[in-house]
């Protein structure tokens, strides 16, 4: 069985894609790794990850022919760019069976050896999204008009972290789904700005019935987003002690990573894995783009990290 690992990118998210790479590749030196672009600006971080073994998606007329037919499908009522979508790829791709990950995550273990639940499942992801309810998903009308059970509920997901297998949507299906979605844009929660983690829900519990959160099972998982303050560092590596885990994963969703983010020294450590840091260097690159606005997230976590500490 054909196996491998999915990430969208651009030249804007080198650093983070760097971050990624050199830690799937310290656990993982050989599983299979294609990069979809995320737009015709890739070329820098396709040539940085090329040290890594990382390919370029290998049709990328197909991979224009997906963005223009679900921008056509959708229309600017949902996405102002055709790329915003370019997700989808993974349906289309080499891997019979993959694994998809955002580049705002780096990971602690092989991760690909979470596709040994293939044997039973056909989709898995690993998060709590589920207990926000579907916030940031689909709008109350679901609940209201049936649209998903109670149950089918309780296995929306972030579409950050996800795997499944290629022929349970094929492209024709795809497009279909996808149209069902654009004559019902009441169904879904945007106000987050999640950009197709919506859609990815909808045509997941929609097509394929056999998914598997690994945070449903009797052993829970530890906790997985940068915005939890809990977890204990060392060596580089976290411990969720509310689940007496070592995290298999971290992800900055919804979180800018600079300098003063959550747990920015485990992502500088692994950005320049192997490589000497110039501190001053960084602080500078930092500075010369500063944020000086804080996000929503960063605020809630603020005011978090505040009740925590009393």
């Amino acid at each position: 069985m054909n196996r491998g690992i999915y990430i969208v990118a651009n030249d804007r998210v080198l650093d983070q894609s760097i971050a990624l790479l050199n830690s799937l590749r310290l656990h993982d030196p050989d599983t299979p790794i294609v990069l979809i672009p995320y737009d015709e600006n890739y070329h820098q971080v396709v040539a940085a990850l090329a040290r890594h073994q990382v390919q370029l998606f290998p049709d990328l007329n197909l991979l224009e022919r997906c963005s223009q037919r679900l921008h056509q499908i959708f229309g600017d009522r949902f996405f102002d760019k055709p790329n915003k979508l370019r997700k989808q790829a993974c349906w289309l791709g080499p891997f019979d069976e993959f694994l998809y990950i955002d580049t705002d995550i780096v990971v602690f273990e092989k991760i690909i050896d979470v596709l040994h639940n293939f044997d039973r499942y056909d989709f898995l992801c690993a998060d709590y999204q589920h207990r926000s309810g579907i916030q940031n998903i689909f709008s109350p009308i679901v609940q209201q008009q049936r649209i998903f059970s109670p149950t089918e509920l309780q296995d929306v997901f972030n579409s950050g972290f996800w795997a499944a297998k290629k022929y349970l949507l094929p492209e024709t299906d795809l497009y279909a789904l996808c149209a069902e979605c654009a004559a019902h844009p009441e169904y879904f929660d945007f106000s987050g700005k999640v950009s197709d983690q919506p859609i990815l829900n909808y045509l997941v519990l929609k097509q394929i019935s056999r998914r598997l959160n690994l945070a449903h099972q009797d052993e829970p998982i530890p906790g997985n987003w940068a915005g939890s303050p809990h977890f204990i560092s060392k060596n580089y590596q976290l411990f969720d002690p509310q689940t007496g885990r070592s995290l298999q994963f971290l992800h900055w969703a919804g979180i800018k990573i600079q300098p003063g983010c959550p747990y920015w020294e485990i992502w500088k450590h692994y950005r320049y894995l192997n490589e000497a840091i110039d501190e001053a260097a960084l602080h500078e690159k930092y500075s010369a783009h500063p944020t000086s606005q804080t996000s929503p997230v960063q605020r809630m976590l603020r005011k978090l990290g505040q009740l925590v500490n009393k």
